[in-house]
């Protein structure tokens, strides 16, 4: 494999196409506006306070310098501009982020929960009994660089593995589905069956993870593994932010 700078430069701009276009388009939709809003109501509210507001800014900055290190010093390593068939995108999407799922289910149930060693560290998260937008981003730094780690090594693992490199705009695809999800899954959300029975699940299945840290739901993109593993958890309403 080799530095494939413009790969990683293509990887990089359309990500932040996607990402802005997703979001353009999303808040176009008035029932996801009113969700916004009250999960901006919530959010002020949380960052009023000194102690709040502070450990989302060392958070951002530990991303932030995890991916900065990673774009730099791996991600050119592994995609590459080569066209391939579509089901080769999908596959290659498809098994970055089950590889992923599956050591963050394990990384999360047997060192953030139970007697793990790093409960306390995943305790300031679980402050978030009724979590909103913000609160995907109130996590501790060593779990922010763990959680995310996981996810950008799986990109390599998955090139490695397949004897080649990703293609880069697959790989932008991979990293839209993974870092939306990770904040879907907070959001609060009171929206009709129709057509939003899919993100309500989502985020109601992880605040039942919230409702106390011996809950289940381990898995933050799915539920694959936590139905295979007998600790899936059924998902919880509530009715404010």
């Amino acid at each position: 494999m080799t530095y494939n700078w413009m790969a990683a430069l293509a990887f990089l701009a359309t990500l932040i196409v996607l990402t802005w276009s997703a979001r353009f388009l999303a808040f176009k939709v008035p029932a996801l506006q009113r969700m916004r809003q009250l999960n901006r109501g919530a959010d002020r509210e949380k960052l009023s306070r000194n102690r709040y507001r502070n450990a989302v800014k060392v958070n951002n900055r530990s991303g932030l310098i995890t991916n900065v290190i990673f774009y730099i010093l791996i991600l050119p390593f592994c995609v590459s501009l080569e066209s391939r068939p579509f089901w080769r995108y999908v596959v290659d999407i498809v098994a970055v982020l089950a590889v992923f799922d599956f050591f963050y289910y394990l990384t999360h149930r047997y060192l953030f929960h139970g007697r793990g060693p790093l409960v306390k560290v995943h305790s300031l998260h679980h402050q978030a009994h009724t979590p909103t937008y913000v609160d995907a981003l109130y996590v501790h730094p060593i779990e922010t660089v763990m959680g995310l780690s996981l996810f950008l090594l799986s990109i390599p693992l998955i090139a490695v593995l397949t004897g080649a490199p990703l293609n880069a705009f697959s790989m932008a695809v991979a990293t839209l589905i993974f870092t939306q999800l990770n904040i879907i899954n907070h959001t609060y959300v009171n929206l009709p069956g129709f057509p939003f029975k899919t993100l309500t699940y989502i985020t109601q299945v992880h605040a039942a993870h919230h409702v106390n840290m011996d809950s289940g739901n381990y898995a933050t993109l799915s539920m694959i593994y936590d139905r295979f593993f007998g600790t899936y958890e059924q998902p919880v309403g509530r009715a404010t932010p």
